[in-house]
């Protein structure tokens, strides 16, 4: 009678896990525990059965949905230009942080060739576009979805992350005023990630290059390496060249 109760119970787990991949996307084995009151190994063992039976993907921490088709390119050919001249920055054998944003999802194709990268993100649609697009080993950190796909919770694991490079989309880079957002909890991760000692790659669409958003993220010439389209304004670019960033137009 037990035998048969437990068995029963953990395939009612199994299947409120699936209603939460459903609903959004990715679940973490932490958060899985605390809800059903659990040691993390049983939550292991329960995605490792349903990654057997073709209902999700296992990456660290956690699980995204399997069957979850990449999220459809709406990238115009001025984003799948800074996407692809980025990725020529990434090279084998390394470890790369992708942040949220249109152009750093664009950025998931062009690295299908590389090899042996490890990707690092907190967006889900690269996640999913990572998962579907090549072999590399992908570690997805946790916490609540938002609008733009990203996951933003506890800041402990950015900090605690090895990263050879960072790619970040952001609202703004000027000379003076430095690199912004518009969202508070994006610029809370990447400010931490700057302590991390990785080389800097931050994509803009030429609109945004002297542009100045609502949060502050770190100085101007904290930034290594700026793409952005050659219909950027000279003025701004020339300012930020200055301060010693290489500035790559596409």
């Amino acid at each position: 009678m037990d035998q048969m109760s437990t068995g029963m119970l953990s395939a009612e787990r199994r299947s409120l896990i699936l209603e939460e991949l459903a609903q959004s996307g990715a679940v973490q084995v932490s958060t899985l525990a605390d809800r059903f009151e659990v040691d993390p190994a049983t939550i292991r063992r329960d995605l490792n059965r349903l990654e057997d039976e073709g209902y999700l993907h296992r990456v660290h921490g956690g699980a995204v949905l399997r069957d979850a088709a990449p999220v459809t390119s709406t990238a115009t050919g001025l984003e799948r230009r800074i996407a692809e001249t980025a990725a020529r920055f990434i090279p084998n054998d390394s470890v790369l942080f992708l942040g949220p944003g249109v152009l750093t999802r664009e950025v998931v194709p062009f690295l299908a060739e590389k090899e042996q990268l490890t990707i690092v993100t907190n967006a889900l649609d690269v996640a999913w576009n990572s998962v579907h697009s090549g072999s590399h080993t992908l570690h997805l950190l946790g916490g609540q979805v938002g609008e733009d796909y990203g996951i933003y919770g506890s800041l402990e694991p950015f900090s605690h992350l090895r990263a050879d490079h960072v790619v970040l989309e952001a609202g703004g880079l000027d000379a003076g005023r430095g690199l912004t957002h518009d969202q508070v909890y994006y610029a809370d991760i990447a400010r931490t990630l700057f302590n991390l000692g990785a080389q800097i790659i931050v994509l803009l669409p030429p609109e945004r290059v002297g542009r100045v958003a609502a949060v502050f993220i770190s100085p101007a010439e904290e930034v290594d390496v700026l793409v952005t389209g050659r219909e950027a304004t000279n003025a701004p670019l020339w300012d930020l060249s200055e301060l010693g960033i290489r500035i790559v137009l596409t």
